[in-house]
């Protein structure tokens, strides 16, 4: 088990919508799903609350300030290859500004940002072929909730 964690470690990512029900996605770079696409989130740091997690982590990917709103999805990921096991806590967020765009500000770690519509995201989800194309947890959570979508637009 060299290079696993002994534990399951947290990781809280950003679900931030446009006016047009669009989300925020981003091509990873690196060993842990590069290539993939995913939303903005990192790992939750010691005595982080939840939302303040999210909040930093967005700012620092993408530039965008926002607002963390709502839990809305919890996902159990294992990357069996990389030996890494996450505990990925989805957050709803919102813009305070609403015309902010994002901003590839970590160009190590995402190809660049853009706004795509979840019936993309549900598609590739749905195919085995395309699944690869989404993050672990990304697609974890689409299979896990068909309709968050739908519960996403309902509490906005």
């Amino acid at each position: 088990m060299s290079g696993a964690f002994q534990n399951p470690r947290v990781a809280v990512i950003g679900i931030i919508s446009d006016t047009e029900g669009r989300v925020v996605a981003g091509q990873r770079i690196g060993p842990l799903g590069g290539g993939q696409w995913s939303f903005p989130g990192g790992h939750l740091e010691f005595g982080e609350d939840i939302f303040a997690c999210v909040e930093r982590e967005t700012l620092e990917e993408t530039g965008l300030v926002i607002r963390g709103v709502k839990v809305v999805g919890v996902t159990n990921d294992l990357f069996v290859e990389n030996n890494k096991h996450y505990i990925t806590i989805w957050a709803q967020c919102e813009r305070i500004d609403p015309e902010q765009q994002p901003q590839r500000l970590e160009p190590n770690k995402c190809e660049g940002w853009a706004w795509t519509s979840w019936e993309d995201i549900k598609a590739k989800a749905a195919s085995e072929e395309q699944a690869k194309e989404l993050f672990l947890p990304l697609l974890n959570l689409v299979r896990g909730n068909p309709r968050i979508d739908k519960d996403v637009a309902a509490s906005r």
